[in-house]
């Protein structure tokens, strides 16, 4: 009787459910590792239990391929944030709107102000949607620290997003932002005190006036834009902390500012398609970011470089400062291609017939081609620097 009753007193402890008698916190934080909020949202009906812990999640993350149509995904977002537990602070939100699939600006809206209301603090939409101006939920979000914005029009002919002049966001530190408009004349981040990381990608300049571009505190830039120039407006530049300076894409805007010496770190990936100013542009940047000492380029920018008109005849009078160059090998880009190789042609045949030989070659086997002499261009200037990628191991360049 004993040994039996000891039995079922073992079996009853085995059958328990430990896991529900955890806090809700603890709870909340192993949902959290399924990434996916319907996954989390069906794995809460499993148990009594946890049947309203769904309302309590501090990170939401939505993507529309995860719904048959697009009706059924709008229905579970309105669903899930009228029932969210507003005493509960959103730490995440992520919206991804996937494939041809476009939200509805009022919808849109909707989702943004449900989010603000819940003191957000990141906040990352990825989608189509046709909105004019920047949404006015966001003009001012006191606890956003981190908001990433890309979203695009239904057609590409569409009007970019026009964004607001009266961004006021006292405790941002990282925006990355794509697909919109700047009015010239502006400085749309200066109500930013805290920003220390900035990305912008595909955007457009409105107007004659140049882009301001003033922070006190940003300490890492990045730029990325493919699309054709509207117009001949530069960046200026008014930050004194900038350290890090990257750019991906064709390069036509013009860097200006008072303090581009503060900048130690250059990343560039650059492209060219029928774009004669790029590499001339490309070559004032490292004139004017003449305090570099780590500078990353891309065999792609070596050729964009190479287009410049008698390049290694140039005395290049800055990057004395370089300690290290990084060459990163990429396959040659069709439109770089097809560049090089009317530049080429157009040069003395005997010597250009060879090197278009070459192009081809690398351009059909999708392989690196750098330039002769373009490395060594970048560091004529420099007593000692070390040399990545360039060969099969590191080699230490010094100059006498």
């Amino acid at each position: 009787m004993a040994s039996d009753t000891m039995m079922k007193k073992t079996k009853h402890i085995e059958n328990k459910d430990r896991i529900s008698d955890l806090p809700d916190s603890v709870l909340l934080h192993i949902l959290s590792f399924l990434k996916t909020t319907p996954y989390t949202v069906q794995t809460c009906i499993l148990s009594k239990r946890w049947k309203n812990l769904w309302k309590k999640f501090h990170v939401l993350y939505l993507d529309s391929e995860w719904f048959d149509t697009l009706e059924v995904f709008t229905q579970f977002i309105s669903q899930l944030l009228s029932r969210h537990d507003q005493g509960m602070a959103l730490h995440a939100f992520k919206l991804y709107m996937s494939g041809q699939h476009i939200i509805e600006p009022d919808l849109f809206e909707s989702i943004l102000k449900y989010v603000v209301s819940y003191n957000v603090k990141h906040l990352r939409v990825w989608l189509k949607c046709d909105i004019q101006h920047f949404p006015s939920s966001l003009l001012s979000c006191h606890t956003l620290t981190s908001l990433y914005f890309h979203v695009t029009p239904s057609h590409y002919n569409k009007q970019k997003i026009l964004f607001s002049n009266s961004l006021n966001l006292p405790s941002l530190s990282n925006l990355d932002i794509g697909a919109v408009a700047f009015l010239g004349g502006t400085e749309p981040f200066s109500a930013c005190p805290k920003l220390i990381r900035l990305r912008i990608s595909n955007f457009s300049i409105l107007g004659e006036q140049n882009l301001l571009i003033s922070s006190t505190t940003l300490v890492k830039l990045t730029i990325q834009l493919y699309c054709k120039s509207e117009n001949d407006n530069t960046i200026e530049l008014s930050t004194p902390s900038l350290r890090i300076f990257a750019f991906i894409g064709i390069p036509n805007k013009i860097l200006y500012g008072i303090h581009l010496s503060s900048v130690e770190h250059v990343e560039i990936d650059a492209y060219t398609w029928n774009r004669p100013k790029a590499p001339s542009i490309l070559l004032s940047w490292l004139l004017k970011l003449a305090n570099i000492k780590i500078l990353t380029v891309s065999s792609n920018t070596l050729q964009v470089l190479s287009l410049v008109p008698d390049l290694l005849k140039v005395k290049l009078h800055s990057l004395c400062n370089l300690k290290r160059l990084n060459i990163k090998k990429k396959r040659l880009e069709y439109g770089l291609y097809k560049a090089l190789v009317r530049s080429k042609l157009a040069q003395v045949p005997a010597t250009s017939q060879k090197e278009v030989a070459k192009l081809r070659e690398a351009y059909k086997q999708r392989s690196t081609f750098i330039p002769k002499g373009t490395v060594r261009f970048l560091y004529q200037n420099t007593a000692s620097v070390e040399v990545y990628g360039y060969s099969e191991r590191k080699r230490i360049v010094r100059l006498k």
